[in-house]
């Protein structure tokens, strides 16, 4: 019965491609004129996706999932344009972790946090995850799960896989994710999310869910979808799994003491205290532990002293941004208060063409060796912070027209 199926499925194809019509059993599937270049690219498509077939099988895919889960797909030219607009990457840091707390997003998880208090106290216990950073995660990845995603994650995979965007990544995210729909966690009409392929109330990446995801309310199910017991257990289980250290915050804002020297980079609570940094919010520093200080918006910015459970928040997306919001939206959640310095929002910001020219000359200094991609992470944070340093600069790794123009003078 295979082959029969097999030789419909390439007249279909065909069909499709040169805008004839082919009726399988009783129903005639009409084709539409697809221009030489576009039936070339989806015929190179559809061979990069039987390509992938030996591989699943491998996997323990059968053929049925396999035509099933990508019946239909055509690569996503929109998903394309997305990988250039990561906001987290390039919008001012300031923005984005405003924008992580408006008044709406505040209410809802207000909201959530009472509804699902007694979720959020297991998952406390049983992972040591503090409720304010699972709420955070939960409130910058869906709105508190208002909005999950809608598009077929199997097609956002395999538009990136056949991409090649970041390498082998979503190839084998993608594979992932027929191993899911082989398994029976979800159907394929109801497996929807970003388009970078992340699903359910936490977007988890199909690989995460493999790894980490738990069933939260114990009914035999991992259910990311619509379970919000498995959803937030799942998320408390990934960060502890990316090493949380319970009882350790992940950071908080501090105010610096007159005449400050930056060259201070990691300390003990101890040693900030002796050097006279505050908690902006009034309490006491832990009594042990470590902290970098971090100065997202340099100098002349809030101050902060991250842990190394800021990094883990990190390792769901790598970039500063999106940590401090979640930080900040879990804080303000369960009634922290709001960010106490003032950002530098009269600074000019470099543009992407500015941000790519300083990576470069960081690079031909020996500063940075990093993708030069205009995307200000950690990385280049720290090549700005080495080189104020040798320059005798305030070595706050925050990257401005005045470092750019410094830059340019050290060539």
């Amino acid at each position: 019965m295979q082959q029969p199926i097999r030789l419909a499925r390439r007249l279909l194809c065909g069909a499709l491609i040169l805008g004839l019509s082919v009726s399988i059993g009783h129903e005639t599937i009409i084709g539409s004129i697809i221009p030489p270049a576009q039936a070339q690219s989806q015929a190179g498509f559809q061979g990069f996706i039987e390509s992938l077939w030996p591989q699943a099988r491998a996997r323990g895919v059968s053929r049925a999932t396999f035509n099933e889960a990508f019946r239909g797909v055509e690569p996503d030219p929109k998903i394309v344009a997305l990988t250039r607009k990561q906001s987290e990457f390039v919008r001012p840091i300031w923005d984005y972790i405003e924008g992580s707390v408006s008044a709406q997003r505040l209410q809802r998880g207000q909201q959530v946090a009472a509804e699902w208090s007694k979720t959020l106290d297991m998952v406390e216990r049983t992972y040591g995850v503090p409720r304010s950073v699972v709420l955070g995660v939960w409130g910058m990845e869906t709105n508190f799960g208002s909005f999950t995603g809608s598009i077929y994650v199997v097609r956002a995979l395999a538009t990136l896989a056949y991409t090649r965007y970041r390498g082998d990544f979503f190839k084998e995210e993608l594979l992932t994710a027929l191993q899911i729909l082989e398994n029976d966690h979800i159907d394929r009409t109801k497996m929807l999310g970003s388009w970078a392929g992340a699903m359910g109330q936490t977007q988890f990446m199909p690989s995460s869910f493999m790894k980490y995801a738990v069933d939260g309310n114990r009914d035999g199910i991992r259910d990311i979808w619509t379970s919000v017991p498995d959803a937030l257990a799942s998320t408390a289980n990934y960060l502890r799994r990316q090493g949380w250290e319970p009882g350790l915050p992940w950071g908080f804002e501090v105010k610096l003491p007159k005449g400050f020297d930056f060259r201070n980079l990691r300390q003990g609570f101890a040693s900030w205290t002796a050097l006279g940094l505050r908690r902006a919010d009034g309490k006491p520093m832990p009594r042990s532990g470590e902290a970098t200080l971090f100065l997202p918006g340099g100098a002349s910015g809030p101050s902060f002293l991250v842990t190394d459970n800021y990094d883990v928040i990190k390792s769901y997306n790598s970039s500063d941004a999106y940590a401090m919001g979640v930080a900040y939206l879990g804080d303000r959640v369960i009634g922290g208060m709001p960010i106490q310095g003032t950002w530098p929002k009269d600074r000019p910001m470099l543009d992407k063409d500015q941000r790519e020219e300083l990576q470069k000359h960081l690079a031909g200094l020996g500063f940075y060796e990093g993708e030069t991609d205009g995307k200000l992470g950690s990385k280049t944070r720290e090549a700005v912070r080495n080189f104020q340093l040798k320059r005798g600069l305030i070595p706050d790794g925050y990257a401005d027209v005045a470092v750019l123009r410094e830059l340019r003078a050290a060539r």
